[in-house]
C-alpha cells in the first residue's frame, strides 16, 4: 500500500512541476520508512502548488498525512505519511542538501507519470 501511495505521491507532484520527481527505495538502510519522494519547485509559490497537489491526491487514495515541517519559508517541506516521506523542495535548496547524493545507495523506483499501474520495477541504484 505505502508504494503504491508514494507513487501517487510522485505522479500528482510530477503534474504540478517540471523538476525531476522520484521515489527512492530507502527502507532497508533507514528502517524508519519505506520510500522518500523526492521532487521540487523553481520558487516558494510552484512549492505550495506541489504540496497541494500531493496532499490532495494522497487524501483522496486514502492516505493520512502525519506530520508536516518547513510549511513556513517553503525550502524544503517535509510530509510524512509514515510508510512514505514526501521531500518537496525549493530549486536552490534541493541542490545545497542533495538528498539524491545522500541517499545514493537505495533503488531509484521508475514511475509513469501519468499512468495507472502502482509502479515499474526498480530502475537502478545511483
Amino acid at each position: 500500500m505505502s508504494l503504491g501511495l508514494a507513487t501517487i505521491a510522485a505522479r500528482a507532484a510530477s503534474g504540478k512541476t517540471l523538476e525531476e520527481t522520484l521515489i527512492l527505495d530507502v527502507g532497508e538502510l533507514i528502517g524508519i520508512t519505506d520510500h522518500f519522494v523526492i521532487t521540487g519547485g523553481r520558487n516558494d509559490r510552484q512549492v505550495r502548488a506541489v504540496l497541494d497537489e500531493v496532499q490532495k491526491a494522497v487524501r483522496a487514495a486514502g492516505g493520512k498525512l502525519l506530520r508536516s515541517e518547513g510549511l513556513r519559508d517553503l525550502k524544503w517541506v517535509l510530509l510524512d505519511y509514515g510508510d512514505f516521506v514526501v521531500h518537496v523542495f525549493e530549486q536552490e535548496a534541493r541542490s545545497y542538501y542533495g538528498l539524491e547524493r545522500l541517499w545514493a545507495d537505495s533503488d531509484r523506483l521508475e514511475f509513469d507519470p501519468e499512468g495507472d499501474d502502482a509502479l515499474s520495477a526498480p530502475a537502478s541504484r545511483r
